[in-house]
C-alpha cells in the first residue's frame, strides 16, 4: 500500500511539460488509499511547498541579480547569463515555472476536493481539533494557490501587441483528462483578473490561518512550533501587498492606462485609473502596518522598521531553540556551506559565481545620505571610494582591503587583495571576480567553512516574505497617490516618513538634507524609493522583476572596478565595462509563454514581441 501511494505521488510530481494540465480523473483518486490516511492526504497539499526555493542562489547556483545591473556571473553557460544578454525565447526561459505551478494547482485542488472530507481525522480522537486543523489546511491551500499564481504572474504577466495586459489562465478546480484534451478552452485572463484572484485567495488565507506558529516550545496541534515554515496569515498579507503592488505598476497596465514609448519611457494615459490602483496598494499596506488586518489588531510585528544584520541571514542561532527575526515572516533555512562554496573567492576555495557590480556599489550613498555622484555635498573621494558609505554596503559587498573571515586569526591572508596581481584578483586567478568585488550578503563569517579537512557548516535564512516589503510598498504607493509628504486618509505614515526611517535604521543615515531635497515632488522621491528597494532587497532576487515593473532602462552596461598600484604604492581605481546588456527593445520587459502552450492552444496570446 505504501509503495502504491508513493508511486501516485511520483506520478503527480513528474507530470510532463507538454501535458501540464493532464492528470488522473477525480474518481480514480476518490477511491484511492491516499484520501483515507490523514498523513497521505496532507502530503498531497504539502507537495505544493516542495518546489519553493530553499536557497537564494537557486538559479543554477547563482542569484537572479546576475541578470540585472546588480551583478554578473562567472558561469557563462548558466541561464542567468543568457537572461542578462537577452537570450530568452519561447523555447528557453531559465526561470520558467509554468509546468511547476500548474502541477501544484492540481495538487491543491485535489486536496480541496478530497483532503477535507469528514472521514479524515487529522487529530485522532479529537473532533474539535480536527475541525480546526482542517480550517488551517484549507487556509494553506488558498495561500499556496495564491503563491503559485503570483509566480506565474511575475514571470509570464505582460502586455501584448494589441495593448492588452494579460496574466495566466486562472484555474480554480481540478482539471480532468477530458478538459485537458481541449486546451483551446483555456485563455489568458487579464492581468487585473489574475491580481483579483490572487488577492481573493490571500483574503481567504488570512481569515483561516494562524498569524504565527510557536513560539519555541509550543506544541499545540494547530499553532505549535512544529509548523514553523508553513503559511501564516501574516505571510498571506504580505503576498497580497506584493500582488497589489505589481497590479499597480506601469508595466502591467493596458494601453488605455499606460503606454510604453520605449526603453525606460512611458506615458500615463488615464491618470485617474492609474492612481486608483496605487491607492488600493497604499490603503491595504497601511492597514497591515497599523495591524488592522491580522488577529484583531493584536499582531505587533509592524511596531517599527527592522534593519537586517549579517547574522540574521547567516550564523544565526540554529540550535534547538532557533531564533528567527520577526522580519522574516516566511522563510526557508539551510544548514550547510554550499552558498559559501559557490560564491567565495577562489583563494578561499570558492567558485566566485555571483559578483556584485560597480553599478550596485555606486547605488549606495555616503553616510550623510548624498549619492556619490554629488561630489560637492557627499564627500565622496574617488581615491578612497569605500569610506563612509551607507552601512548596508559592507553587509552586501566584500571589497578590496576588507577582512574576509575564513580563519580564526587576523592575518594578511584574511584581507581581500583585489589589486592587480593580488591573490583575489582576476590577474592572479582567472576564476576570480570579474567586477572587483565579492558577494557579502548571505555569506557566513565563520572560519574554515570551505576547508576540506574540516566539517564546518553554517545556518542560513532565506527570506521569502519580509516585513520590509510592506513598508517599501506603502512608500512607493503613497508617493504615487498623495505625494512625498502628505498622508492618505487615516494613514499612519507618509512616503517620506517611511524612507527616512529606512535610511536611518538600515543605512545609518540620520542626515535628511538630501532626502528633503528629493521629497519636493513625486518623480524625484520615486527615484529614491526605487534605490532604497534596490539596496534593501539586493540579492534577494527582487531586482529583476522590479526593473521590469518600473519600466527602467535594461540596456545599461554592467561595470566593475579595476585596482592597480601606482609607483608610490598608492592605489588607482579605474571603472571598467564588464558586460554589455543589449536589451533595447520593449519586449525585454516581459518573458514569453512556453512554446508548447502556444503550439497546442491558438487562443493563448503571447507577450509583446515574442510571437
Amino acid at each position: 500500500m505504501k509503495k502504491y501511494i508513493l508511486f501516485i505521488f511520483t506520478i503527480l510530481l513528474f507530470v510532463s511539460c507538454e501535458d501540464v494540465l493532464d492528470t488522473k480523473k477525480q474518481n480514480e483518486w476518490a477511491d484511492s488509499y491516499v484520501w483515507r490516511d490523514p498523513r497521505s492526504a496532507e502530503g498531497v497539499l504539502m507537495k505544493a511547498y516542495k518546489p519553493i526555493n530553499n536557497r537564494p542562489d537557486s538559479y543554477e547556483n547563482n542569484f537572479l541579480d546576475c541578470a540585472t545591473d546588480n551583478a554578473v556571473t562567472s558561469s557563462y553557460g548558466k541561464g542567468v547569463y543568457r537572461m542578462g544578454q537577452g537570450n530568452v525565447s519561447v523555447y528557453d526561459n531559465p526561470i520558467a515555472v509554468w509546468d511547476t505551478a500548474y502541477v501544484q494547482f492540481q495538487n491543491i485542488h485535489q486536496f480541496l476536493d478530497h483532503g477535507l472530507n469528514d472521514s479524515i481525522q487529522y487529530v485522532y480522537g479529537n473532533p474539535d481539533a480536527t475541525a480546526k486543523y482542517k480550517v488551517t489546511l484549507k487556509g494553506e491551500a488558498y495561500f499556496l494557490r495564491a503563491y503559485w499564481g503570483f509566480q506565474l504572474l511575475k514571470i509570464y504577466g505582460g502586455k501584448t501587441a494589441s495593448g492588452k495586459a494579460l496574466g495566466y489562465p486562472i484555474v480554480l478546480h481540478f482539471i480532468t483528462t477530458d478538459e485537458a484534451a481541449n486546451p483551446q478552452n483555456f485563455v489568458r485572463n487579464t492581468y487585473q483578473e489574475c491580481v483579483d484572484q490572487i488577492v481573493s485567495d490571500c483574503d481567504s488565507a488570512i481569515a483561516k490561518l494562524p498569524v504565527i506558529y510557536g513560539p519555541y516550545g509550543n506544541s499545540d496541534v494547530i499553532t505549535g512550533d512544529q509548523f514553523t515554515g508553513r503559511a501564516t496569515s501574516a505571510a498571506a498579507a504580505i503576498l497580497k501587498v506584493n500582488t497589489l503592488l505589481y497590479g499597480a505598476s506601469p508595466a502591467y497596465q493596458p494601453d488605455d492606462i499606460v503606454k510604453i514609448n520605449g526603453m525606460g519611457d512611458y506615458t500615463i494615459v488615464d491618470e485617474a485609473a492609474y492612481r486608483k490602483k496605487w491607492e488600493r496598494v497604499a490603503l491595504f499596506a497601511d492597514s497591515v502596518l497599523q495591524n488592522r488586518v491580522l488577529c484583531g489588531g493584536k499582531f505587533d510585528n509592524y511596531s517599527g522598521f527592522y534593519a537586517l544584520t549579517p547574522a540574521d541571514l547567516s550564523d544565526f542561532n540554529g540550535g534547538a531553540n532557533i531564533v528567527v527575526p520577526a522580519e522574516f515572516v516566511w522563510r526557508r533555512f539551510f544548514n550547510n556551506s554550499n552558498i559559501e562554496k559557490q560564491h567565495y573567492p577562489p583563494f578561499y576555495l570558492g567558485n566566485a559565481n555571483t559578483t556584485p557590480s560597480q553599478n550596485l556599489v555606486d547605488a549606495f550613498p555616503m553616510s550623510n545620505g548624498y549619492p556619490i555622484s554629488d561630489l560637492a555635498n557627499s564627500g565622496y573621494n574617488p581615491k578612497d571610494p569605500y569610506k563612509n558609505r551607507d552601512k548596508r554596503f559592507a553587509m552586501n559587498i566584500y571589497y578590496h582591503g576588507m577582512r574576509f573571515t575564513t580563519t580564526a586569526t587576523n592575518t594578511a591572508a584574511d584581507t581581500l587583495d583585489i589589486v592587480y596581481g593580488g591573490k583575489d584578483s582576476r590577474s592572479f586567478d582567472p576564476k576570480a571576480t570579474r567586477t572587483g568585488y565579492y558577494l557579502g550578503k548571505f555569506i557566513s563569517r565563520k572560519p574554515d567553512l570551505t576547508n576540506p579537512t574540516m566539517n564546518v557548516n553554517a545556518t542560513h535564512n532565506n527570506p521569502l516574505l519580509r516585513r520590509a516589503e510592506v513598508y517599501l510598498a506603502f512608500a512607493e504607493a503613497s508617493n504615487e497617490v498623495w505625494g512625498p509628504t502628505d498622508k492618505g486618509p487615516n494613514c499612519k505614515y507618509s512616503a517620506y516618513d517611511i524612507i527616512k526611517d529606512v535610511r536611518d535604521k538600515s543605512g545609518g543615515i540620520s542626515n535628511t538634507a538630501y532626502l528633503d531635497q528629493m521629497a519636493t515632488n513625486t518623480d524625484s522621491l520615486r527615484k529614491v524609493i526605487q534605490n532604497e528597494c534596490r539596496l534593501e532587497f539586493a540579492f534577494e532576487n527582487h531586482r529583476y522583476f522590479d526593473m521590469r515593473r518600473w519600466l527602467l532602462p535594461l540596456n545599461e552596461s554592467v561595470r566593475g572596478m579595476e585596482i592597480t598600484r601606482n609607483p608610490d604604492f598608492s592605489l588607482k581605481y579605474n571603472v571598467i565595462e564588464v558586460e554589455k546588456r543589449n536589451m533595447n527593445e520593449k519586449r525585454y520587459y516581459y518573458l514569453p509563454l512556453p512554446y508548447n502552450e502556444i503550439l497546442k492552444n491558438p487562443n493563448m496570446e503571447n507577450n509583446l514581441g515574442w510571437n
